[in-house]
Parts: C-alpha cells; structure tokens; sequence
C-alpha cells in the first residue's frame, strides 16, 4: 500500500511539473520573415556569423599566448606587443575589420571590441 502511494504521488509531481508552460529561449534574428527579403537575411546572417567566428578565433590564440607567456615568464605581459618581442609571435594577428582587440594587462584577457 505504501509503495502504491509514494508511486501515486510521484506520477502526480512529475505530471504537474511536465506540464508547465516552457520559455524557449527565443534566437536572435534580424530576419523579417519575409520571402522577398530572405536572401539579404541570409547573407546578413551568414556575414554576422563569420565575423563573430574571426574574432572569436583571434581572442583565442591571443589568450592561449597571453596564458603561455605568464607561465614562462612569472606575470602577465604589460601589452600585446610584449608578445612579439620575445618571440611568443611572430607578429600580432589583424582584428576583424571595424574591430580592434581590448586587453587588460592586470587580468590578462582579451576581447575584440568595436573600433
């Protein structure tokens, strides 16, 4: 009988609490949904994409020298640019275009930020 009951109880938690209204969270668009205007919606998405892609790409490498730089040389480097010198790299790779990269030299991360 009691193991009939707390079966009960739980189908009935697990029915009220699956039937709750869900908030999907709603992806970022600019598309208008119109079919005329559905291929300048792609490629501005598809643009959107890649430029997202290059400084995310860009951030990544720079942190991964940054990290390598701290762990050989004790402390976090006072610019970019110290990158280069010691030969960390061979030069500083181009933001996205419109973009330029923000580093923090007392947290040691990088981020690409409107020019």
């Amino acid at each position: 009988m009691m193991k009939t009951n707390t079966f009960l109880i739980l189908m009935a938690g697990l029915l009220f609490f699956g039937c709750g209204k869900k908030d999907a969270a709603k992806p970022e668009t600019s598309s208008t949904g119109n079919p005329v205007t559905a291929p300048a919606d792609y490629l501005g998405a598809v643009a959107k994409a890649k430029k997202k892609a290059e400084s995310t790409v860009d951030t990544v490498g720079l942190q991964k020298t940054i990290d390598l730089f701290q762990a050989q040389e004790g402390r976090l480097p006072k610019s970019l640019n110290e990158l280069v010198a010691p030969g960390y790299l061979s030069s500083l790779p181009a933001p996205p275009a419109g973009m330029k990269f923000d580093y923090s030299p007392t947290t040691g991360q990088i981020k690409v930020v409107p020019q």
